[in-house]
Parts: C-alpha cells; structure tokens; sequence
C-alpha cells in the first residue's frame, strides 16, 4: 500500500491551488465563444450553430466552478491584497452563477419571456467576466498593468499618470552624478524585476518591495537586507542561486536579473542600502563606474572631475543592423551599453566555438564594440589584430582562451582600456608588460597565468594605479620601489 504524506492540509492547498491560473483560462474562452456563437447564429445562413451554444456554455460554467475552488485554495496563501481579492473572488462566483443560469435559460427556455432573460443574463456574464478578470489581473501584474506602456501623445490625451521609471527600460540618467541610487537606479530594476510578486496586491512570502520601509521590514523568513553585508543578504543569495533552483529569485519563467543589476544591487547594499543618497556621494569603484554609465547619457563626471570613462565622450555612428545580425546569427549577444550612443557589448557566452575563423565578423562593429567578451572561445593570437581594431574597447575578456603574450601585444594602442581579463591563459610577465603604455587601465585579472610577482611590480613602476587581481590575494598591492 501507498502512503502519501504530506506536511499539512495546506500543503494540499497550496498545490490544488497553483492549477488556478492553469484552470482560468478555459472558462473565459468557452463563455466569450459561446456569446460569439450566439449572436453569430442569429443571422440566418448562420442559424445551424445554435446547437453548439448550450454544452458550450455548460462547459464553461463548469469549469468556471472549478476554478472557483482553486482560486478559493489559492487564496489561503495570503499573498494577495484582501480587498482586491474579496471582489474578484465573488465577482468569480457570479460568473459561475449567472453562465449556469444562462445555459438553463438557452436550453429549458421557450417563452418569449426567458428568451429575452437569456439575452440579458447573457450579457450580465460578459460584463462579470471582464470585471473579475480586470481584477485577477490587477494582483498579478499590478493595478497599471493595463496602461502602464501606453505612449505618447495617447497617454496625455487620456489623463494617464506619468509613466513610472522602469515601466518597460530603465530611465534615462543625464547626470549619473546627481542620480539618487535607490529611487533612479536600484527601484526601476526591482520594480522590473520584483514588484510583481511583491507589491500591495500580490504579497509573496509575506515581502513587499514597492516600499521602503517594507522593503527593509522583510518577508515571513526575515530581512532580506542585511546593510554594509551584501554576501550575507538574502536577497543577493536568492539572486545567484541556480535558475533551476525552487529559491531562486525571480522564479524560473519570469526574466532573471542580469549581471550587470546584480552588481548595482550588490554595490548598493555594500554602501548602506542608503535611500537617499546620490552616485557622487558614494563614490563608485572601479567595477561599478562602467555599469553607471551605461545607464546616463555619456560624459558624466565624478565629484573630482574625472570622467567615469573618456569613451564616452566620443561619438560613432550607429551600427549596420545586418552586421549585428550576422554577429547575432552565430549565438553572439549583441547589446547597447549606454543609453543615448551607440556603443555596444559583443558577449560570446553562448558561442564557444567560435574561432579565428569567424573574428572577422567584428570588422564592421569595431567603432561600436566597446565591451568585448570572448572568454571560453576557440580563438588565437591570430584574432587579436581583429580585436585590435576595435579602437574604443574598455573591457576585454580573453579567459580560458589560448592567447598567449605575442597576441596580447597586438593590443598596445587600445588607449582606452580599462578592464582585461586573462584567466587561466598563457600570458607572463612579457605579455602583461607590453601593456605598460594604456594609462586608462585600471584592472588586469591573471589568475592561473604564467605572470609572476617580477611582472607585476615591473607593470605597476608604469602604472602605479592598476590593479592586478592574481588569486594570491584579493587584489594584489606591491610596492614600487626596489
């Protein structure tokens, strides 16, 4: 014999209820069909569909009250706003009662009486249906959800609020410097990416994120802010979880956080998780300065006057679409990286096969490529003049290739440089020096390289300021002098 055991009566709630939105579906599209059919039957070549109306509108009021049941057991997690839900669980009722009344009425009515109570109850149902949907859809996508990317001039014309921050993309910044870190920057990402299952109608876990102070209050399990402590947050350990994991955040089948938010979620947390503090005030590192600009408009300053990168201040052309296409074609990820230019990130995550072979298809892009990343490819020394030509490029990411130090030499005139990643390559102390000339670089990752300490103090005589990451520590500090 069989056994099934389960924690408690709520578990089997819980799981009966989840077939809700599985079951939702059918009804409205068998009560919806079945009022098409009636006034489609009422013209007379087209009088042989009556038939079909009464057991289509059986089927629908049947299934109406099965998902009845399974929206009441999926009620009882307590994730969503209870007025919101008093009214579109009982506006759910009556459509389930007034679609059987209809199909009594179209099967068992014969006087001219009931017929027109059909029409009208007919009606009724529709009416019900769309209220109780409009409000299902309110606590799952919240109370925009329906205008929320209405555009202009439609939008004014209507009276429509303003168009939240990061409503579809994240706001446009002018000024990065002046940009509050919470409200332009971390928000539009969690309102993208969180609010939907943690707002005032859908409160998953027991969280809210559309508010400060619940934000920080936390969920059933606890804050999930701890400040100053980013690795000991859980919302940053929800974010990094595999996909495939139950935890992760935000489940599997909505769109994951991409590296880039984490960081500034990681950034941000690492600061304070200040609400109302500005980019200048906390001083960006190195690693966060290029994810800032991606988000302004170009040209943005620090509070000392320094440009987050000089890159931005340059101007090129827009891209041949066919030449993104064609890079696009061989599983390259091809994406703007700031607003208002023309730059763009080249990622080969999802093309390891490519080789030097294939380098050429960067021909057209070598203006535009500022951020390349080729780590885990088939490609050689022979791709770097190809590479080289990409005059802009700031981030450089060779790891786990078979470039060595006659390749990377090719790269000597790329002025602004700031980031090169040769993990795990063939790269040494010959190869790391002939870099000795790119004054804007500032991070070189050679773990698992043949570059010893000898090189590193030699580089840093060059380039007092760059910081060379080797796996020995952290970040590796030698001194200068000999």
């Amino acid at each position: 014999m069989i056994v099934l055991q389960t924690n408690s009566t709520s578990d089997w709630a819980m799981f009966l209820g989840h077939f809700h939105p599985l079951v939702v579906h059918l009804p409205i599209g068998m009560l919806i069909m079945a009022a098409i059919l009636e006034w489609l039957s009422r013209k007379k070549n087209l009088q042989t569909l009556q038939p079909a109306i009464a057991p289509i509108l059986l089927t629908g009021s049947l299934t109406a009250v099965l998902s009845c049941i399974f929206g009441y057991l999926l009620s009882s997690s307590g994730e969503y706003n209870e007025d919101t839900l008093f009214w579109h669980q009982w506006m759910g009722i009556a459509v389930a009662a007034v679609s059987l009344l209809a199909w009594y009425l179209k099967g068992y009515g014969r006087s001219p009486v009931m017929n027109k109570g059909y029409l009208s109850t007919l009606f009724t149902m529709l009416i019900l249906l769309t209220i109780t949907g409009h409000l299902g859809g309110n606590m799952t996508h919240g109370e925009d959800y329906l205008y929320a990317n209405t555009p202009e001039p439609f939008r004014s014309l209507l009276g429509l609020p303003a168009r939240k921050a990061g409503s579809t993309t994240q706001k446009k910044i002018e000024n990065i410097d002046e940009a509050l870190v919470y409200q332009d920057i971390i928000a539009p990402v969690m309102e993208q990416k969180c609010w939907s299952c943690h707002n005032a109608n859908k409160i998953k876990g027991e969280l809210r994120m559309d508010q400060q102070d619940l934000l920080l209050k936390g969920g059933k399990h606890g804050a999930i802010i701890k400040a100053n402590d980013p690795a000991n947050s859980e919302l940053i350990k929800r974010l990094l979880l595999p996909e495939e994991d139950e935890h992760h955040m935000p489940p599997k089948g909505k769109t994951p956080l991409t590296e880039q938010e984490i960081a500034l979620l990681h950034w941000w947390i690492q600061q304070g998780a200040p609400f109302n503090k500005k980019v200048a005030q906390l001083k960006p590192d190195e690693k966060v300065k290029p994810l800032l600009a991606s988000l302004s408009s170009g040209g943005n300053t620090q509070e000392n006057g320094e440009s987050i990168s000089a890159v931005f201040k340059e101007n090129v052309p827009a891209a041949n679409e066919e030449d993104i296409q064609k890079l696009s074609a061989s599983k390259v990820i091809v994406m703007p990286v700031a607003n208002g230019q023309h730059f763009l990130q080249a990622n080969f995550v999802n093309a390891p096969n490519f080789d030097d072979a294939q380098i050429n298809l960067l021909n057209n892009l070598s203006e535009q490529v500022i951020w390349l990343k080729l780590g885990r490819t088939k490609i050689t020394d022979k791709s770097m003049p190809e590479v080289a030509k990409c005059k802009h490029l700031t981030h450089l990411h060779l790891e786990h290739t078979a470039i060595t130090d006659a390749g990377l030499a090719q790269l000597k005139d790329l002025q602004y440089l700031e980031y090169l990643n040769v993990f795990d390559t063939q790269i040494s102390d010959s190869g790391i020096q002939a870099l000795a000339k790119l004054k804007s670089l500032k991070n070189i990752y050679c773990w698992k390289s043949k570059v010893t300490k000898t090189g590193i103090q030699a580089l840093k005589k060059a380039l007092p300021d760059v910081a060379i990451h080797t796996g020995w520590e952290e970040t590796t500090k030698i001194s200068t002098k000999e």
